[in-house]
Parts: C-alpha cells; sequence; structure tokens
C-alpha cells in the first residue's frame, strides 16, 4: 500500500498497490527510493541515485561488469538485478556481472578473462569495467599494475569507484576515501574524473568511460551520502542515447587517439572538446568558481568537497571575499596548462585542501597530500616561464573529516580575509533556496515507522513542478540502531551535500533520540517538531522532555506537536498501520495541501486511510509552550550537549541479532555484552538508567522524629546533604523518592516463590512501561517490580491464565472482569479492607504460577513517591528537606500493612543513599516580594510553607521589601502535633510572620479547624488578598477545599459591599484561579 494519487508521475505510479502487503520494503538505500527501477526506465526526467546511474553507464556500455562491493555497500544492486532480468546493454545483449570478494589477488579474474586463449577478440573493443569501492583499490593495484603495461592489446577498462571505506579505528565508521584513488592514479598513472553531483555522475561515468580509449581511467563519486541520494535528474540519457554519444564522440576524435604526435593531455583535450560538442555542455578539466579577482584560491578535488566549496565562494563573492575555488574534474591526465589558466593575476596564495588518510597524517609534516604536489609543480613551471610564483599550502585533513556549510565558509572566509580581519559578525551563508522546504526525520532502525520518509517523498514525487531529494543515514551505535533521513522539495534543481540544518519539520519517532541527538538544533527558527510518544499524558510533559530540550523549543520558538499511535483504534488494531499514521500526521502539519487535496485521490487504501484520519484528532496534539520554558536553568552537572548529526557508519539496519521475547530470564551474559559493547546496545553511565527523568544521588543528613514517641503517628523530618550531586531546585516543587522495597519481604518472597536471585531478567523501567531494561531477579524485585502493591482488575484477568485449576482460574476470572455483582463486591472489599498486595495473590492462588518473566509483565512497576520540598536552597544551598507522614495499618487479618515509600524513607539511617529527581510544581512564591502571601497548610501539606517562609526570609536579608505573611496551620493536638512550632514562633517574632492562626482541631470540645481561623480574620484577610492583590495557597487534604473556598468568596462579598458593589463572590475566586492568586496542592 502506498500514498499514491491517482494522477502521479513518480516512480512508482504505475505499480500495484496491495493491501495486503501494508508493509513498505525499502530494498536498498542506493536504489531510488529504496526500490528496484528497471533498465528502461532510467531515462528523461527521473528520480534516480548517482550510484544507480553510474551502474548504468557501466551495464550499457560493457561487455562485462566486475564487481567488489562489500555486501552492505550495495554498489552493483541494480545490475545485479538487471542483468539477472535479462536486459539488454547498448550492445544488444545481456551484459556479465560477476560479483567478486575483495582480497589479495583481486582483479585477477577481470585480467584474466580479457586475456584468455577463447576470448571473442570481436569485443576487444567494448570496455569492461569494474566496480568497486576505494577500500578495493589497494587490492586491485598489482592487477591495475599489469593492466598498465598490457593496454595495448587489452580492452578499454573503466572503474567506477565509490569513494567509500570502513575505517574501524574511526569515531566516524564509514570514511569518505579519495586519496587511495588520487595515490593509484599519480603511481600507475592511470585516468582519474571526480564528480560533483549526481546530476553530472552519468555524464563524468561516460566521461571515464571515453577516457579508458586512451588509459585505464577511473571515475570516482562520493560513496555516503551524495552517491545514495534519491534525487531528481533531469537531463538522463537512456541506454541508446549513451550508446550513441559513446560512439559519437570516439569517432570524432578518432584520429586524435590514435596519434602518437599528443600526449595523453592533449588526447583528453580533444576528448573534452567532442564530448562537450556532443552532450551541449561546458566541462572542463578544472572548474572556477568565486570572486573575479581573487587574493587567494583554494583547489578542491571530490564531491562534496567540490559542491560546498563552488556554491559558498559564489556566495561569498558577492560579499566581495576575494577567494576563488578550482574543483579538480580531472586529476589524470593533469593538464597543468589548463590549470594555470584559471589563476587570475591578483592571486597571491593557493591553498590545496589536500585528503590523507588518518589523522596521523595530517599532524605529520613531512606527509603532504597527492593533489599538492601536482599543483605545486604547475605553479613551479609556471614561476620558470613567467616569473609569477603565489605562495602554495597544503591543508590536509583525514577521510574521516565530514564537510559541513559552516566548516568551509569558516575556511574560505579565512582564506579570503584580509590579515587581521575578523568575520565573526558575518551571518552564516545559507545555500539552500526560500523556496525549498527541509524536513528531517529521526528514528530507530527496526521501528515499524522507518519507511515513512521515503514513501513520503515518493508522493512529493508525484508533483512535476517539484523537485524532492531524500537521503538516509544510519548510527549503528546510536541506541543500538538509529537512522536520520532528510527531505527536500523545491521548484528549482537541489545541490545540497550537506545535512538539513534549518528544517522547517522535524519527526522524532522515538523519544529515546533526544537523549543523542540534539534534534532542535537542526530546525530553524519557527519551526515544527513532531514527537511520536505513545501513551502520551500531558502531566509527563516534563518527564518526557528534558530541561535543556523545553529550553531549546521555547528559545526557537517551535510548534510542538505529539502523536500518539495508542490513541489510534485503527493502529491498535493493526499496528503495521503506524506508518501510515506518522505519514498522515507529518502531511496534515507539514503539507495540507496534499493532505486535504490528496486524500480524496488516494488509492488502494481506502477505508484504511480514511479510519486513521479520523483518528488523527486523538491521535496528533498540539502541545503548548509556556513562557516559563525560556528562563528554565540548565544544570551544573549536564555536561556536553549531544550532536546535532548522526555518525553515518552503516547502510543497513543494526544486526540486533536473535530476537527473544521480552522478560525472559537470562544469564549474566546479556549484561556482559552491554558493557562490553556499550554505543550497538545503547549503554549509557547513569544512576539510575531505568527511569526517565534526570535522578542523583543524595545522603540522609538528618532524620527527626516530630510526634512524640507515644503518639500514633509518626510524622519526621528528613534532610538529605546534596553533596557533589548538583541538584538544584526551587521553593514549591517536589521531590521524587525512587524507594525501594523491603530487603527481608524480598528475599522472603524469592524463596517461596522459587526465584533465582541472580538471573537476568528485561523489566519495564518505572516511568515507562514500554521501555525495558536489563536487571537481576533481585535488583528487579527491590527496585522495579511493585511486588507489595496493590493489584488492579487486570492482573486477576491476566493472572487467570496461568491457573491449572479450573476453581482458581473461574474465581480470578471473575474478580477481574468484575462477571457478576458479588465479584464487584468481593474486589473493593480486597482492595480497600484487606488490602491485599500482588504477592498476597499469587500466594493465594499456587495454580496460578507464572514464571518471573511473566510476573513481570503483568505486575506494575513501582513508581516514585513525590514529597514537597520542605526547605529553600538559597537559605541551605547544599541540603534539601522533607516533611513525612508514615502510612500504616493493619489488616483485617491482623497484619501490618506499610505504605512502601514512607516505610523506606522512615527506615533510612544518616548517611543512607538514596535515588532522587526532582518535580516542578505549581506552587512558586508570586513575581512581586511586597505581594502578600497567604498559606493554608493541614498536616504535613505544611511542608512547601517552610520553603515559602524561608525564601521570604532570604529576601529580606537581601534588603529586599517583602509583604505580609499569614500562614493558617490545622493538626489535631497542639502537644503532638504542632510541626516546626517553634520555628513559626521565631520567624513571628522576627516579623517575618505577620500573621499565624493555627486551628487545632480536638483540643477543646468545640473542633476548630483553618477555615474558623481564617474567618476570625476576615479583615486581615480581605486587605492582605484583595487590597494588597495577595496570593493564597492551599495545601494538604482535599476535604477542607470547599469550606476555605467559601471563606475566601466571603471575603471578596464583604469587600465588594464596602465599596459599596455587588460581586459574586464564586466567579471572582475563579477569575484569581486562572490568575495563579488561589494556588492549590490537595491529594
Amino acid at each position: 500500500m502506498h500514498l499514491q494519487t491517482t494522477d502521479g508521475t513518480g516512480p512508482n505510479a504505475s505499480a500495484e498497490n496491495s493491501t495486503n502487503e501494508p508493509q513498505y520494503k525499502t530494498k536498498s538505500s542506493a536504489l531510488p527510493f529504496g526500490q528496484d527501477i528497471a533498465l528502461s526506465s532510467v531515462s528523461g526526467p527521473t528520480y534516480l541515485t548517482a550510484q544507480t546511474l553510474v551502474q548504468q553507464v557501466a551495464y550499457a556500455l560493457s561487455d562485462k561488469l566486475f564487481t567488489y562491493s562489500p555486501e552492505s555497500f550495495d554498489l552493483d544492486v541494480a545490475a545485479k538485478a538487471w542483468s539477472a532480468a535479462e536486459e539488454k546493454n547498448a550492445s544488444g545483449f545481456v551484459t556479465g556481472v560477476q560479483s567478486l570478494e575483495t582480497r589479495h589477488g583481486a582483479g585477477s579474474i577481470a585480467l584474466g578473462y580479457m586475456f584468455s586463449p577463447d576470448f571473442d577478440l570481436s569485443k576487444r573493443h567494448v570496455p569492461q569495467t569494474i566496480v568497486a569501492s576505494a577500500a578495493s583499490l589497494h587490492h586491485l593495484r598489482p592487477t591495475l599494475d599489469q593492466l598498465s603495461l598490457l593496454y595495448d592489446v587489452a580492452n578499454p577498462t573503466a572503474l567506477q569507484v565509490a569513494a567509500v571505506d570502513y575505517a574501524a579505528e574511526t569515531r566516524a565508521g564509514l570514511v569518505t576515501d579519495y586519496c587511495s584513488a588520487l595515490a593509484l592514479a599519480e603511481e600507475l598513472g592511470i585516468g582519474l574524473v571526480s564528480s560533483r553531483s549526481a546530476f553530472e555522475v552519468q555524464h563524468m561515468s561516460l566521461l571515464a568511460t571515453l577516457l579508458s580509449s586512451v588509459l585505464p581511467s577511473m571515475h570516482t563519486y562520493d560513496g555516503i551520502t551524495t552517491g545514495r541520494e534519491t534525487t531528481r535528474v533531469v537531463d538522463v540519457l537512456n541506454v541508446s542515447s549513451l550508446k550513441r554519444t559513446y560512439d559519437a564522440v570516439l569517432s570524432t576524435v578518432k584520429d586524435d587517439l590514435s596519434s602518437k604526435r599528443l600526449t595523453n593531455e592533449g588526447k583528453l583535450s580533444k576528448l573534452m572538446l567532442a564530448f562537450n560538442g556532443e552532450l551541449g555542455t561546458e566541462y572542463n578539466c578544472f572548474e572556477y568558481h568565486g570572486h573575479a579577482s581573487p587574493t587567494s584560491v583554494i583547489v578542491v578535488f571530490g564531491t562534496v568537497e567540490a559542491s560546498l566549496s563552488a556554491q559558498l565562494a559564489d556566495a561569498l563573492a558577492k560579499q566581495d571575499v576575494k577567494v576563488g575555488v578550482i574543483n579538480v574534474r580531472v586529476y589524470r591526465p593533469f593538464a597543468e596548462e589548463e590549470f594555470l589558466e584559471l589563476l587570475a593575476p591578483s592571486v597571491q596564495q593557493v591553498t590545496v585542501l589536500g585528503q590523507v588518510k588518518d589523522q596521523a597524517s595530517v599532524m605529520d609534516s613531512s606527509v603532504t597530500s597527492s593533489l599538492y604536489a601536482d599543483v605545486m609543480a604547475a605553479i613551479n613551471f609556471q614561476s620558470m616561464s613567467a616569473g609569477k610564483e603565489p605562495n602554495v599550502y597544503d591543508i590536509k585533513y583525514a577521510r574521516e573529516t565530514v564537510w559541513t556549510t559552516a566548516k568551509m565558509e569558516a575556511l574560505l572566509r579565512q582564506l579570503g580575509g584580509k590579515p587581521g580581519e575578523t568575520s565573526e559578525q558575518q551571518p552564516p551563508i545559507e545555500l539552500t533556496s526560500s523556496e525549498t522546504k527541509q524536513y528531517t526525520f529521526w528514528n530507530l532502525d527496526d521501528s515499524k515507522t522507518t519507511a515513512a520518509p521515503i514513501m513520503i517523498g515518493q508522493l512529493l514525487s508525484d508533483d512535476s513542478s517539484l523537485n524532492v531529494t531524500v537521503r538516509s543515514g544510519h548510527d549503528n551505535f546510536a541506541q543500538g540502531g538509529a537512522i536520520r533521513t532528510d527531505l527536500r522539495c523545491s521548484p528549482k534543481s537541489i545541490e545540497a551535500a550537506y545535512s538539513v540544518k534549518a528544517a522547517d519539520v522535524v519527526v522524532v519517532a522515538d523519544q529515546k533520540l533526544l537523549k543523542d541527538f540534539s534534534v532542535v538544533d537542526s530546525l530553524k527558527e519557527g519551526g515544527t517538531l513532531l514527537l511520536r510518544s505513545a501513551n502520551w499524558k500531558e502531566e509527563d510533559v516534563e518527564k518526557n522532555l528534558s530541561t535543556s530540550l523545553r529550553k531549546a523549543i521555547a528559545t526557537k520558538k517551535v510548534a510542538l506537536f505529539v502523536l500518539d499511535p495508542a490513541a489510534s483504534a485503527k493502529v491498535e488494531e493493526e499496528p503495521e498501520l503506524e506508518s501510515y499514521l506518522l505519514q498522515l500526521a507529518f502531511l496534515k502539519i507539514a503539507r495540507t495541501d496534499v493532505y486535504e487535496n490528496g486524500m480524496k485521490k488516494l488509492q488502494a487504501a481506502g477505508d484504511v486511510l480514511e479510519s486513521l484520519a479520523k483518528d488523527m484528532d486523538a491521535a496528533l496534539k498540539h502541545i503548548e509552550v509556556p513562557e516559563s520554558w525560556l528562563t528554565l536553568e540548565l544544570e551544573e552537572n549536564q555536561g556536553l550537549p549531544p550532536p546535532e548529526d548522526l555518525n553515518v557508519n552503516s547502510f543497513i539496519p543494526s544486526d540486533r541479532g536473535d530476537d527473544e521475547p521480552p522478560s525472559y530470564l537470562r544469564t549474566w551474559t546479556v549484561a556482559a555484552k552491554g558493557l562490553a559493547f556499550k554505543e550497538a546496545y545503547g549503554t549509557s553511565a547513569a544512576v539510575r538508567p531505568d527511569l526517565s527523568v534526570k535522578s542523583a544521588i543524595v545522603h540522609v543528613k538528618e532524620h527527626r522524629r516530630l510526634t512524640p514517641e507515644t503518639y500514633d503517628r509518626n510524622i519526621f523530618h528528613i534532610e538529605f546533604d546534596l553533596g557533589d550531586s548538583g541538584l538544584k531546585y526551587e521553593i514549591g516543587e517536589a521531590l521524587g523518592i525512587h524507594q525501594q522495597n523491603d530487603k527481608d519481604e524480598v528475599e522472603e518472597f524469592i524463596e517461596w516463590y522459587g526465584l533465582n536471585p541472580n538471573e537476568v531478567v528485561e523489566v519495564p523501567t518505572r516511568d515507562d512501561s514500554s521501555v525495558l531494561e536489563n536487571r537481576t531477579v533481585y535488583q528487579a524485585l527491590m527496585q522495579s517490580v511493585d511486588i507489595f502493591g496493590r493489584p488492579p482488575k487486570r492482573f486477576y484477568e491476566a493472572l487467570s491464565e496461568f491457573a491449572d485449576k479450573e476453581s482458581e482460574k473461574i474465581d480470578l476470572l471473575m474478580l477481574g472482569t468484575g462477571g457478576n455483582q458479588e465479584a464487584t463486591v468481593e474486589f473493593k472489599r480486597r482492595a480497600e479492607v484487606d488490602t491485599v498486595t500482588y504477592a498476597d495473590i499469587l500466594l493465594e492462588y499456587p495454580s496460578a504460577h507464572p514464571s518471573f518473566h511473566d510476573i513481570v509483565r503483568i505486575v506494575s512497576p513501582i513508581k516514585r513517591r513525590e514529597y514537597s520540598v520542605a526547605s529553600s536552597q538559597k537559605v541551605t544551598p547544599n541540603s534539601i528537606s522533607l516533611l513525612i507522614v508514615t502510612v500504616n495499618w493493619v489488616d483485617p487479618k491482623g497484619r501490618d500493612r506499610f505504605g512502601q515509600a514512607t516505610r523506606y524513607l522512615n527506615a533510612l539511617p544518616v548517611g543512607a543513599a538514596v535515588t532522587v529527581s526532582v518535580k516542578p510544581s505549581v506552587m512558586k512564591l508570586p513575581p512581586k516580594s511586597t505581594q502578600p502571601i497567604i498559606m493554608a497548610g493541614l498536616g504535613t501539606g505544611l511542608a512547601p510553607f517552610r520553603a515559602f517562609v524561608q525564601e521570604r526570609a532570604w529576601q529580606r536579608e537581601q534588603g529586599m521589601e517583602i509583604g505580609e505573611v499569614f500562614l493558617y496551620m490545622g493538626a489535631r493536638h497542639r502537644r503532638e502535633e504542632y510541626l516546626y512550632g517553634e520555628e513559626w514562633e521565631a520567624y513571628q517574632d522576627a516579623g517575618i510572620i505577620t500573621l499565624l492562626g493555627c486551628a487545632f482541631s480536638r483540643d477543646q470540645a468545640q473542633k476548630i479547624y483553618i477555615q474558623d481561623r481564617m474567618r476570625q480574620t476576615l479583615t486581615d484577610i480581605r486587605r492582605a488578598y484583595l487590597e494588597k492583590e495577595g496570593v493564597f495557597y492551599l495545601c494538604g487534604p482535599t476535604w477542607p477545599v470547599p469550606d476555605v473556598t467559601a471563606v475566601l468568596e466571603e471575603a471578596v462579598e464583604v469587600e465588594a459591599a464596602a465599596e459599596g458593589k455587588k460581586k459574586d463572590g464564586h466567579k471572582e475566586i475563579e477569575r484569581l484561579k486562572e490568575e495563579l492568586r488561589y494556588v492549590l496542592e490537595v491529594y
């Protein structure tokens, strides 16, 4: 199934579509849109890759192709398909394609074929072609050396060489290798031609084949990016046109090529003249771009180098930067005179941008680039005849260097600038036209949606008024295998040998990639970020998006959208349709014209696409970006930002080995592999890698019980030493405690359930059940699996599948589904009265004995527990405090029950390490220090107000004027629960707290609550809250909210009456809520 319009003219416009095969499969990134293309279709304006065009020339004009392509490089993938389909070449027969291994003696078969006794001599004039990567040239050298010596009696032989090698010792992995071809051409004297872009790669392949009539010749081109990019080429020659051009050029220069008087350079000149005459082109051995009167010229060789430098030099010339670029199109034969003609009289310096093997060669002053030697020789020759000799310099770069527009622009500005002149103030040059739309897609390479950008590109290519380019790159060391796809479309031709830097839309199909890459860096200001995230919750936005990412989104004014595939009923029913959901979401955001108009024309998907489109309202969510994100402070210990682009180190997805169902028990070797091969397994060092939020380790500094030992409620103050954790927090925020289960209970469960505590298992992370991590069974039960938590209905239903006894199966199923009224009542009793745990249920139903990998699947993960911070970091910069009440009760069976988190905290000794994380809150001080604050807290709800009062005291110490501070606190008994009482009184004596209203409900016959204390001081509340525009806060349980709100409404109405007005108290309080002057944090 394809999103293909009925009037499309794209490469698959005539392809049959089938809903029986919903998954779009890409065969190879070396093919246009990843799909096979017939030899007859390589003609006229069409979408192709440079690599396909190279193979077309080789296949059309050759007798045989000898290919040396590593398995994933696919340098011969199209040619092999054409040969298997018995497609005829230009001579009317099927070209033989022999795929050979790159090893010692490579090329011998090709040489043996040409000089075998039974070789058909009538084919001696027909070219033979070797298709290879630069990595093969070292092994081919002996054969090429022999061929050069025997060339007078050999077939014309052309080499089509993708400039790519795999360098395991480099960070990049795949490297662009021109130095191997340059060195071989220099040492053996064979011809060498380079292509600047996909638009000329067919012509340069043809030129190299023609040049092979003079001497063995190579054509080299970028094999990593440009060579594999799908783009629209307008003037593609078909097989018969190639043959006609080939024969016509050779016929024109026939006498010149056999002349003994002409040197190889002379023959090249004649050949180039005839070649241009036949094609109507203006190719030269050297090509100049830049200022008309340059003082500095840089000489380059290579696809990306030539394309980038030429475009930038022309742009810099408009700014009067006196720099020029000479692109070496034909390196051998080296036409010195033609090269020297391009050097203007104004040139004072010639710089050679020469590639060498590695960084060691860059640093070694005794090593020079091959190109430098030829340029130096040519200029020395000129100086002897004309007396003019500009200075010549060699700027070397290693094969692993990736040239970007910024890097090349900086180099050209440096060369073209005047001594002492800086160009820092100059805005970076934008090579992409304003009409060009750019999109970037990030994904994991095993995702169901990896083909989505290719399919979108194919859909957009149906518009004949547009030019579309699509390029993908794999980084198998990021998250176990990541893929980035850049898509551009424009009414003009696109020559962009670089990654998208200012995308209109960036799509991130897996939010794990946000940790490894700065995706927003490649977004233009005001662009759009579309994030795919299953089961997205509005309240989780800060958990899912890091502080730095949120700040970057706000700074760039990015429009943020989230696509939740779990919200699509159709995708839940048929998960393989998720790719189409992503495509529709992208089109709705980025190309509304295609989405709205094209939906009516889409064929072969009919009901499916209509269903997905209906799901779009629920699945696609526009996330509001609050202004507060602009002022977020980045953490000091955050480290270096991640890169904005991936390292292209593969052409295929990562081999993840044998698939194994999630959560199966494994041995320790699983964890060992992750540690030994960190990049491939996405292993990273973190305090708690299972947590999606940024966590830190702190240590208990103080543990102080605030209620008497004899009192039935244990309320305690706990303070943590931050040490060197770098943890930062604001007042009003909450501290997440990542607690652990009780050690004795875990060991008891392991023993009676018959588990091996040291076995390794995959478990869902605490905060995202779709993310799995490796833990031992003991670690999982201690830190991850909420085995002593309360089970929901779905657990009973899931457990019923494992029950061997029919009675237990029925019982569990009835409880899980609420099969009847009795079962519903029983479930409620278990949950609210008996407070049973997962472990209790497993013990109660012994015939239901799931394996541990099933336990971690059906038992919920432990969630962090959050507590309001009871301190201000301005006052206690190296510590953070909490106010906790332990949760404990006795169930009907007489068993002691505990809240796991408070039990964990209460048991911590001084010095114990605790994993924590910070969660933002709505509880913030008003923007002006002079605004009054009115706080009402019940029990541990006083925690944030302790921080507020500390902050106000600090503000006054700094010389700020502070407003009135009212504190209403509620508890049962003054003697037992006057929490922080001495502190409040000290602050009152110091003039920080201006009103302290304590309500101890059970210290007298008539119960008194905080709303009563508030009503007693209504005049003060009217003054502070209404007249002075104060802010009211309530923290604690929910039950007093209506009564407290009623007091505030009364204050509003009384104040209005005093002014001779009438106001609706309810509506006014609602308005104050909107203005954040009535803030609730209740539970």
